[in-house]
């Protein structure tokens, strides 16, 4: 079944490895280091291999918490997506004979992340700085030189063990390898799934990344469906174990995500517009799945943007680059000015209409950054919003948040 709303939310996940002394044995040859995104010893007969190496500044914390579990000289690397607190940790670990494994996307998708850092680190702060505490931009990832680069799939043996790597693009990067170990029935996903198991998927986030594509996300799981795995690890949480649970959940993912395509194919061959959609949307109940990440109006969206691009056939100035806001000036002169919006904005507030009030105090703002009536609004609409969310949604609770922090520090301003 889905997690309750009252279930572990994905703060409490990321923040795990916070005073950890020893790791988690999983088996007795599998031992995590809990991080931002989980690290993964995995010993052989002869030597070990590593599944992700953790975050940029917890490198060193991970390797002494594994060392003890430590069997030989560490034989790989693997990889499984180019996000930084999945590799950040490489130097600590890196050996002279260790060979780095990453699919074919990896260097490019980490080098565009990387690169765009000026555009995605301010929002990837606001959305997970108070999370994470960053006091200010994180140091910046290692260079990762692979030794191995995997298309489509890779094999190799070590010390008993065969590690099958598989290509399973679209869950929360293009460059997603599952690590399979098919005697033992063992499968690492990394955030295929996203950082919540049997949640949502975030196919667009609101950090910014390359779009992923719903019917890709549906084949990678289907490919891991069909493994047969009796213990499934991701990138955060525990594993999730016995086959019977691992297929009833992929099962029910596979079914969730399937549905919302069809439901926004339907509504877009009926003529609906997206935001009707995005409203209207509502799980069935035998199907429905956690929203700690995704959600799923925001599925819809990011479905219907995959299949109708960027442009909405809804007004000839999107084809410009003019945006609405460029007339809230004359929307406030025609209003009678920016007070009487927001007291306006006001009146859609206590009619228990939070986001027909941002859009007014969208437009009274625009033209008075700093008026006090309208920045009031804006924080008791927020704070509306906030409360039905109920925090379950770390997104969705840290984007609300951070509006109303700065809200207080202007108001905080001009008082």
């Amino acid at each position: 079944m889905a997690e309750k709303q009252d279930g572990p939310h994905l703060a409490s996940l990321v923040l795990q490895g916070e005073g950890q002394v020893q790791a988690v044995a999983i088996t007795d040859y599998i031992f995590m280091a809990n991080d931002i995104s989980n690290a993964y010893l995995v010993t052989t007969a002869d030597g070990d291999v590593m599944v992700n190496t953790g975050f940029l500044t917890t490198g060193a914390r991970n390797k002494a918490v594994l060392a003890p579990h430590r069997t030989g000289p560490l034989r790989a690397i693997i990889f499984t997506q180019s996000h930084a607190d999945h590799y950040g940790g490489l130097d600590s670990f890196l050996e002279p004979e260790t060979k780095v494994i990453v699919q074919a996307n990896f260097l490019d998708n980490a080098q565009d992340m990387n690169g765009l850092q000026p555009y995605f680190g301010p929002r990837t702060r606001k959305l997970w700085g108070t999370t994470v505490k960053f006091d200010g931009p994180p140091p910046r990832p290692p260079e990762v030189k692979p030794d191995i680069i995997v298309d489509k799939e890779y094999s190799f043996e070590q010390g008993g063990k065969r590690f099958e790597l598989i290509w399973t693009p679209d869950g929360e990067t293009t460059d997603s390898l599952t690590v399979w170990l098919p005697e033992q029935k063992v499968v690492f996903t990394g955030n295929l799934f996203g950082p919540v198991f049997l949640s949502m998927p975030f196919l667009n986030t609101l950090r910014g990344d390359k779009p992923r594509l719903v019917r890709n996300y549906l084949r990678s799981l289907d490919r891991v469906r069909q493994l047969g795995a009796e213990i499934l690890i991701t990138g955060h949480g525990e594993p999730i174990v016995g086959a019977a649970r691992i297929r009833a959940d992929l099962d029910r993912m596979h079914a969730a995500v399937s549905w919302i395509r069809e439901y926004t194919h339907a509504g877009m061959k009926a003529g609906k517009d997206v935001h009707t959609l995005m409203r209207e949307v509502e799980l069935p109940e035998e199907i429905r799945i956690g929203e700690f990440h995704g959600k799923v109006a925001w599925a819809v969206r990011s479905i219907w943007d995959e299949y109708s691009g960027w442009f909405h056939y809804d007004s000839t100035t999107s084809l410009y680059g003019v945006p609405r806001s460029s007339v809230s000036a004359d929307l406030a002169e025609l209003a009678g000015g920016v007070d009487v919006l927001a007291a306006r904005a006001r009146q859609r507030l206590d009619a228990d209409q939070p986001l027909e009030a941002l859009h007014l105090t969208d437009i009274a703002l625009g033209v008075e950054p700093d008026n006090v009536a309208a920045l009031t609004v804006k924080k008791h609409a927020s704070a509306r919003l906030l409360e039905r969310s109920g925090g379950t949604n770390l997104s969705e609770t840290m984007w609300l948040r951070s509006e109303i922090r700065v809200i207080d520090e202007k108001l905080a301003g001009t008082a």
